[in-house]
């Protein structure tokens, strides 16, 4: 059983390994409650899996050892396991969904681990680890439904509680279910009135559904850009906990998540990926009642790709107001682009792409359209730029 000694002797174990990472406060984030970020995006391997990936490996025996070990991950628990068998002289393989990021997988390897990209999610990975398993003797680390591996990740609460003695409301990422199960026990085990509340992404509710109709159920799919939490099952050892010690569980969509890494980005000069910033966008958004509480956001993970991070970014600013894409309906002769640039610089737009295209069927044979990309202010810029523009004489195209 998850016991609270179990989890001050993961730290005991834990701690020449992993580092006890800061707590931040983050006063823009909230409005009306004190916001902390438990910068779990900058431990060891970019993320928290290290934690209970360590501890349970820690706790193997000589025969077990002998065999290596097997896991599956959508890239943060891979590396977490990479690590920590490297560290204790053990060969260990990892199945990793093909669809996670590039730099999680190669980031696996440089660990030292076997990969094997499978196709489709996390699920499809976990159902080939587990045949390896059974073909190689290999000891199978889960990700989440294990009493070690909550054990490890519970070791966050502990040093939530040493940093914030005081704190109201601890807000947690929540995939399969691993890191909120140790943090809640932990918490709620040395300080019963602290909230715990739990977020995940709408695209891949599993817990919200398990706890809703109060059963493990499969979702039949998840689409998410929180790609470490898209879970669709959570484990039985996990919602059971879940069920007992976690306060509330919220979903957020896939623009709040965007809104959120880019607020961290700007704001808090962090990287977070997107299951790290689902807690920072459950706050921002207002999917809680934090009103006159002090709230730690746990960020718990940091490795995202580049790539997606940059379109992660532009939908982050469209979300917030900051980006803005207008189509006119014009009259093709000349000034036309100048006599819209002086509207919009005169609101304080910034025009960053222009695209002019002679009308099609159905339009005035002299006519044209104007699209233009420009940087903003906020929803309330755009609007005074489009009644602008309108008062003009300028028809607006609707997308």
């Amino acid at each position: 059983m998850l016991t609270l000694d179990k989890i001050y002797h993961a730290a005991f174990v834990l701690k020449d390994v992993i580092r006890q990472t800061d707590l931040i406060h983050a006063p823009k984030i909230g409005d009306d409650c004190e916001v902390y970020l438990k910068t779990e995006n900058l431990q060891v391997t970019g993320s928290f899996k290290v934690r209970g990936a360590y501890y349970k490996i820690s706790r193997l025996s000589p025969e077990e050892r002998e065999h290596g070990v097997i896991a599956c991950s959508a890239g943060n628990h891979a590396q977490g396991v990479a690590l920590a068998a490297a560290r204790s002289g053990i060969q260990s393989c990892i199945c990793i969904p093909n669809s996670a990021p590039i730099s999680k997988v190669e980031a696996t390897r440089a660990y030292g681990a076997q990969v094997e990209l499978v196709d489709g999610v996390y699920d499809d990975a976990y159902q080939r680890a587990l045949q390896i398993q059974e073909e190689t003797g290999s000891t199978f680390i889960h990700p989440f439904d294990d009493e070690d591996v909550m054990a490890g990740q519970g070791t966050i609460g502990l040093e939530i509680l040493s940093q914030l003695p005081d704190v109201d409301a601890v807000i947690v990422p929540v995939g399969g279910g691993g890191l909120i199960s140790g943090v809640a026990y932990a918490i709620k085990s040395l300080n019963p009135n602290c909230k715990v509340y739990g977020v995940q992404s709408s695209g891949a509710p599993s817990m919200v559904q398990a706890l809703a109709h109060h059963q493990v159920e499969c979702l039949n799919g998840v689409c998410t850009i929180a790609d470490g939490i898209a879970v669709k099952q959570p484990g039985d050892l996990t919602y059971s906990i879940c069920d007992q010690y976690v306060d509330e569980i919220v979903t957020v969509t896939d623009d709040e998540i965007s809104t959120a890494i880019l607020t961290l980005i700007e704001q808090q000069k962090l990287i977070a990926e997107g299951a790290g910033a689902v807690s920072v966008a459950a706050a921002l958004f207002n999917k809680l009642d934090l009103k006159g509480k002090k709230v730690v956001c746990l960020v718990s993970g940091g490795n995202i790709d580049v790539t997606i991070l940059s379109r992660i970014i532009n939908r982050g600013l469209l979300k917030a107001g900051r980006s803005c894409d207008m189509t006119l309906e014009l009259i093709d002769k000349p000034g036309q682009l100048k006599e819209v640039s002086a509207i919009i610089a005169d609101m304080g737009g910034n025009v960053v792409a222009v695209r002019h295209d002679h009308s099609g069927e159905g339009s005035d044979i002299n006519g044209c359209t104007l699209r233009i990309v420009m940087e903003t202010r906020n929803h309330q810029h755009i609007e005074e730029i489009r009644s602008a523009l309108l008062s003009a004489g300028y028809r607006m195209i609707e997308h």
